[in-house]
């Protein structure tokens, strides 16, 4: 049992409340006492209008399954009205344009890709805000774009044969970033910089010069004979590299060993559905990392083929312009924190009535706190050059919940001290009653809001849930394939558009799940920038620099302005449910569905339980890896409750299933020695027990959502 320490009639943790005491606050112009005093006060107003707003999402569910009860047949324009006189559809709002102001050019003018990490692991946290540079060599080399025929087998340090393949291509996309007047960069054999000109030269013996010249911003080394050129294409960054004593640029006719690109613009640090983060001890890991991403000190020890070395955040990268003065540019990925909802609370600290307080009262104090050392700029590694601090917020339902967000940031302004809207607010557009009143929410925050983000899998659980006792849900794969997501993906950046986002603030797209097939992910998330999204997000640094080869394709910006003139969507289709048309499915086809649902939930879940892995490269039914989260564990476990309450399975069957992929989950883990196999006891086996629970007691769920059993079985196998 953890000691607890009093103050401001709160009780925290100790670990906790040393950790502010002695790590955070030594530096920054606020008291210990003004601190906590702060928090108190604020939590006993705004806590009690949490509450309110949670009882109004049972209240509207309740509403909405009565409704469906009595009309069992689905009737569009009934149920709009419906949904409208109980205010689930809230009135419009006047047009207006957003006024955020003091965003970083990373958020507001660029177009890039974004990657999502869970705080927790010091590693992954600085791999991602060190990808804000990549190799396209390396990405390419290690990834399925480059296939392995003719000799081109991954295999061994280095084949020459798959090199010469990753050339190539790298050459001939540099055609398209950087065209040439005459030629192509594949017979190049020289840049040379003359009286401040690049002057290239072709193997024919023709000198040639980029067809738009301002693209060339300058070199590193010696201006004779140059390490590296730095180029520009819609925004971001090229730098072509040259060593004629590496492996690489030795077979180069030109010298180029590598080509770095500009990659992860953003990262969003995430307290959220990435991580298992239960108590005060997991608070602690979490914001301890935040605390020195925002120092800019944060290290970590890793080992790598046999090597142990110390992995620290990067500096920024210098440059002489053509001019021959020292510019630069930033190492690192501009960071958001993604805190966690209005629903859970946490018991690190609990408030004089005896109750734990909302966790996300919790982080929006406690990490804008910790932000303040960014703010002062005393670290070289400087996260905001404009004085912002930029947090997430998820699973907001509805203007309302919006307002109580923006109200919270009010309050923590005031008792940190810091300017009004300094706390700048992503608002994810992943729950059913925020999608269908996405411009009212905008509203809401219009003064902070950089960034709207659609995230399919959890607004895909929040439409299974909210429509549970309306009928059947579709083959989990064919919701992918109704009306109401194209729909909500347009919708998204129409109203993003609409409301002045462009060149102002973020609008986003969501995760490609797959981290091993980058070959399909350049196939269709070209589609991202396309529907003038100006971010996505990606699951590792090599997705990030891949994905950045997408935003060299397309001018987001100009994307945005032809969108501008299009019709938009019907509103009315983000309200049609994905129920089966038709339920006549075989045995079979039900055990399929159950199995492949279960074993994803299996998958997850027994990390998450007994390894406390809140993401991680799970494998599903075929032995493919795919990036798992609590938002896919939505989907699935609410899917399999859905068909259970309208009879297409029995309880008997979903057990079957379950104890059947629990034996496949243990054997495709055998080789983790941190593992324990679910299958030795199905009844006292808490990782079983939880993922049988958010399917048996998935109705009853609050919007569907996974963590109140996941917290409590966590804690459970915490305390055994």
């Amino acid at each position: 049992m953890s000691s607890r320490t009093s103050i401001a009639n709160l009780s925290v943790d100790t670990a906790l409340f040393e950790f502010i005491e002695q790590e955070v606050l030594p530096g920054l112009p606020i008291s210990v006492d003004t601190f906590w005093q702060g928090f108190s006060l604020v939590n006993d107003k705004l806590s009690r209008d949490n509450r309110a707003l949670l009882n109004i999402r049972e209240d509207l569910q309740t509403k909405i399954d009565s409704w469906h009860q009595d009309n069992p047949t689905f009737d569009l324009a009934k149920y709009k009205t419906f949904l409208q006189e109980i205010g689930y559809l809230t009135p419009d709002v006047e047009d207006f344009t957003i006024s955020t102001t003091k965003v970083d050019k990373e958020i507001a003018q660029l177009a890039g890709p974004q990657l999502v990490v869970p705080i927790m692991n010091a590693r992954f946290a600085l791999n991602a805000v060190n990808a804000r540079w990549g190799s396209l060599y390396d990405a390419l080399y290690g990834s399925n774009i480059i296939g392995e025929e003719d000799g081109a087998e991954k295999a061994g340090k280095y084949n020459p044969a798959r090199g010469q393949k990753v050339i190539a291509y790298a050459k001939q996309w540099l055609n398209d970033a950087l065209p040439l007047v005459n030629g192509n960069h594949e017979t190049v054999t020289q840049y040379r910089i003359e009286e401040n000109q690049l002057l290239i030269s072709q193997a024919n013996g023709e000198q040639t010069l980029l067809a738009d010249q301002t693209q060339w911003l300058g070199y590193t080394g010696d201006k004779a004979n140059p390490e590296s050129l730095v180029f520009s294409s819609n925004g971001l960054h090229i730098e072509v590299c040259f060593n004629d004593t590496s492996p690489i640029g030795d077979a180069d006719n030109a010298s180029v060993s590598d080509i770095l690109l500009e990659s992860a613009l953003t990262t969003i640090m995430d307290c959220e559905d990435s991580v298992a983060a239960v108590d005060a001890e997991d608070k602690v890991i979490a914001y301890k990392n935040w605390l020195g991403l925002m120092k800019g000190n944060l290290t970590e020890s890793v080992s790598k083929n046999g090597k142990t070395f110390t992995r620290a955040m990067n500096n920024d990268k210098s440059y002489f312009n053509i001019n021959g003065e020292l510019s630069s540019l930033s190492g690192r990925s501009l960071m958001f924190v993604r805190n966690v909802g209005h629903l859970m609370t946490n018991p690190a600290i609990v408030d004089g009535n005896g109750d734990e307080v909302f966790e996300g009262i919790m982080d929006g104090f406690i990490t804008s706190l910790i932000a303040m050392h960014d703010l002062q700029g005393e670290s070289k590694v400087k996260n905001s050059s404009t004085g912002s601090i930029y947090i997430v917020k998820p699973k907001m339902h509805g203007p309302d919940e919006v307002s109580f967000a923006n109200r919270l940031f009010n309050a923590v302004e005031d008792v940190l001290g810091l300017e009004r809207h300094t706390i700048k607010m992503g608002i994810m557009d992943e729950e059913r009653r925020t999608s269908v009143n996405l411009k009212q929410c905008i509203y809401q925050a219009k003064e902070r809001v950089v960034f709207i983000n659609t995230g399919f899998l959890d607004r895909t659980g929040d439409e299974i849930h909210t429509s549970m006792l309306a009928g059947p849900m579709t083959k989990k794969n064919d919701i992918k394939l109704t009306k109401w997501i194209g729909a909500y993906e347009q919708n998204n950046v129409d109203i993003g558009l609409a409301c002045g986002f462009s060149q102002k603030a973020q609008i986003g797209k969501g995760m490609w799940p797959v981290p091993d097939d980058m070959a399909t992910m350049m196939e269709t998330k070209i589609g991202h920038p396309q529907s003038g999204a100006n971010t996505a997000w990606v699951p590792s640094p090599t997705a990030a620099t891949l994905h950045a080869l997408h935003y060299h394709q397309i001018n987001v910006a100009q994307q945005q302005k032809t969108l501008l003139i299009r019709s938009p969507i019907n509103p009315d289709d983000m309200l049609n449910i994905p129920l089966a048309d038709n339920i006549s499915w075989d045995t079979k086809e039900i055990e399929s569905e159950l199995d492949n649902n279960a074993q994803g939930i299996l998958g997850y879940v027994v990390r998450w339980i007994d390894q406390g892995v809140g993401c991680s490269k799970v494998p599903d039914i075929n032995n493919i890896g795919l990036m798992e989260d609590r938002a896919t564990l939505r989907i699935s476990s609410q899917h399999i409750a859905n068909w259970l309450a309208h009879n297409i399975c029995t309880k008997a069957q979903v057990q079957k299933s379950l104890e059947k992929m629990a034996r496949v989950v243990d054997e495709q883990n055998k080789h983790d020695p941190l593992y324990q196999p679910m299958a030795n006891n199905f009844e006292t086996n808490i990782a079983f027990k939880a993922a049988s629970a958010l399917i048996f007691e998935g109705k009853t769920q609050p919007s569907g959502y996974t963590e109140p059993l996941l917290h409590a079985f966590r804690q459970e196998k915490k305390a055994n």
